[in-house]
């Protein structure tokens, strides 16, 4: 049977973009004490592998659930198709820990996409792509237009209001959140992930989804801030990324060179803004 076919079927009893299901409990032994058998809900974790055009690209580590949100923001933040409109189509299937999304995009895309690993097979020789990884690590950006910080206002209570929105962290406690906020501070979109990453992913491709004004607020990651959250703020051209763990100094003058309004909002503390330069 082909993945087409089982695309198909599946999809007509499951909708990938609900919200991740409940974490399964699981047993465990207490090495103390009276040694007492009890059980925790854990997190869910599934492999997704990524096609385009029928070509197997990549192969993720996701929570399953907001899928079709995933591999939306995925595609436009690795730089695989340069606008939402390049996604002619998404087809996910699959179920437990393994799924697959085979994905549509346009010719111009596709080719670029082409190219792209073209130029990655020919420099495969030290064993980490040579060139082609060093550019995928360091990509050239395209800078956002200037813009101005949130008012300092918003931040008060951030951090409860933030805590609120995170339903399955809280039952789990092992997902990462990427959240929008409007001028206000007011949390109108969360995703959850395992995944640092995925979790942005799945907020830039959830933001497309509801047609969110990107400019009407400000995004916040609750994982450590690392350069790969730079690049994926900047291509989906989010104006302002707001960190709960403090950033890198390369995080940080990346930000400065993208114009990306970066602030860290410390456990106690005033929140800090470290881009643009002060």
């Amino acid at each position: 049977m082909s993945c087409t076919i089982d695309t198909q079927t599946y999809s007509e009893l499951h909708d990938f973009n609900q919200a991740p299901a409940a974490p399964s409990a699981h047993y465990y032994r207490e090495l103390t004490g009276e040694s007492e058998i009890l059980d925790a809900p854990l997190a869910s974790e599934s492999a997704l592998a990524i096609s385009y055009n029928g070509i197997n690209q990549a192969v993720m580590m996701v929570t399953p659930g907001h899928l079709e949100d995933f591999v939306r923001g995925f595609s436009l933040s690795a730089g695989i198709v340069s606008s939402f409109s390049e996604i002619r189509d998404i087809e996910i299937g699959g179920q437990g820990d393994s799924h697959f999304a085979e994905v549509e995009i346009s010719n111009r895309a596709f080719w670029n996409l082409k190219n792209q690993r073209r130029h990655m097979a020919g420099t495969t020789g030290c064993g980490i792509c040579g060139v082609a990884a060093l550019e995928q690590a360091l990509p050239d950006l395209s800078p956002l237009d200037s813009s101005s910080a949130p008012n300092p206002l918003v931040f008060e209570g951030l951090r409860e209001r933030i805590a609120q929105h995170q339903q399955a962290a809280k039952i789990s406690g092992a997902l990462h959140a990427a959240l929008f906020a409007n001028a206000k501070g007011e949390i109108v979109l969360c995703r959850e992930d395992i995944g640092r990453h995925n979790a942005l992913d799945k907020l830039i491709g959830a933001m497309a989804s509801e047609r969110l004004n990107i400019k009407s607020g400000f995004a916040i990651v609750t994982s450590r801030c690392s350069l790969e959250l730079i690049h994926k703020a900047v291509r989906a051209k989010l104006s302002t990324l707001v960190c709960l763990s403090a950033p890198t100094a390369l995080t940080v003058e990346w930000a400065r060179r993208n114009n990306l309004n970066l602030i860290h909002l410390p456990h106690s503390g005033s929140p800090r803004l470290y881009s643009p330069a002060p």
